[in-house]
């Protein structure tokens, strides 16, 4: 390793799980290289505040309010059309300016990716020689994608052999290409039994406990999910996580002071995994990082409102292996999820399969890999 010359992390801040794959890899690099400066940086924050609005907010209000269109562009996306690479480069490259400045202007030893816009990037300074340093790509759902091929790229980190196998059609090297699993926050590498876990939160230690993670970007309507959830046969109590929406949390807090049951309602939370480990199982969405979290905690997911395209292909993988059910549509829910509760051995079954497919080590690993590439 080069002293004075930082590690760079970049990432994209399109959707939550590209950031929180960050700050796992983060605190892998800086447990194996704590004398070498380490750096993560958001690539929208440099390129300017439209671009971001424009790329992130984006991102963020297709998958709200066209969901479908999403789902058509991941798949359009996902295949060689020279015409559209190139109108999309230009058209980035417009915005990027910034940001490849910055990333010049640090002169990094060793960049590890999050996001494919990042890598991009790097990529393309790297081959009109403005940079010299190698980087490494972390994919962050369970099947990958043409757009996290940019070359030249050392190694590439994927969920699944899946993910592997299909991002080597595209170009890599297969002795390049690694699956280690979806990096997920420290906090989740130091397991709490259940009972400690419920204890810690004060919740019920012998009732069952679900846990709602309403406040994932896309979810349909998470008041009525909860509602669902009160009225459903099973014996349990819940917990809901609201987000950063504060007018969705007061409604949240309507329902669970009229509830016949222990409701309890979080704001966002950067201690979520505490309450994975309390929880029997999760209602959610299957985004990449949200289901890498749950399978490090042997929790199953029961699965609602995929977007269509990354997500519908994480919730492929997840029942495929017994991990997950899902949920079509909201009326459903509490029946399904008693089902699940009243059948105490299908619950084992798929906690069981949801452990198996844990992947705790795979920041480490990641971080392991990459460093290799300078030492």
């Amino acid at each position: 390793m080069k002293p004075g010359r930082p590690i760079l992390i970049l990432t994209a801040s399109a959707g939550a799980g590209h950031t929180i794959a960050a700050q796992g890899v983060l605190a892998a690099v800086r447990a194996r290289a704590p004398h070498v400066q380490v750096e993560t940086h958001d690539v929208l924050d440099s390129a300017g505040p439209f671009f971001k609005k424009l790329y992130g907010g984006g991102y963020v209000n297709l998958i709200r309010y066209f969901p479908t269109g999403m789902g058509w562009l991941y798949d359009y996306s996902d295949r060689p059309v020279a015409s559209f690479d190139r109108l999309r480069v230009a058209a980035q490259n417009l915005f990027v300016a910034r940001t490849a400045r910055y990333i010049v202007s640090r002169n990094p030893q060793l960049i590890i990716n999050t996001h494919f816009l990042a890598a991009e990037i790097v990529s393309g300074l790297r081959r009109k020689r403005r940079l010299d340093c190698p980087q490494t790509t972390v994919t962050t759902d369970f099947e990958t994608h043409r757009m996290w091929v940019n070359e030249p790229t050392e190694r590439y980190f994927t969920a699944t052999e899946l993910g592997r196998f299909y991002l080597t059609t595209w170009g890599p090297a297969p002795e390049r290409v690694f699956a280690t699993g979806i990096p997920v926050r420290p906090g989740f590498l130091k397991p709490l039994g259940k009972e400690e876990a419920r204890a810690k939160l004060g919740l019920h230690e012998r009732l069952p406990c679900v846990l709602l993670l309403g406040g994932a970007r896309g979810i349909n309507a998470p008041d009525t999910l909860l509602r669902q959830l009160i009225e459903m046969e099973a014996e349990a109590q819940i917990a809901v996580v609201g987000g950063r929406d504060e007018a969705l949390r007061h409604r949240l807090l309507r329902l669970a002071a009229s509830a016949r049951r222990p409701v309890c309602v979080l704001p966002y939370t950067d201690q979520i995994h505490e309450w994975m480990f309390a929880a029997d199982l999760a209602v959610g969405k299957p985004g990449g990082l949200t289901v890498a979290e749950v399978l490090v905690c042997g929790l199953p997911l029961v699965i609602i409102s995929p977007i269509p395209g990354q997500e519908t292909r994480n919730s492929d993988y997840l029942l495929e292996n017994g991990a997950a059910i899902r949920v079509s549509h909201p009326r459903l829910l509490g029946y399904r999820v008693s089902q699940l509760l009243n059948d105490p051995a299908a619950l084992q079954r798929l906690q069981d399969s949801s452990r198996r497919l844990g992947r705790p080590e795979a920041a480490d690993d990641i971080a392991r890999l990459s460093l290799d590439l300078i030492t």
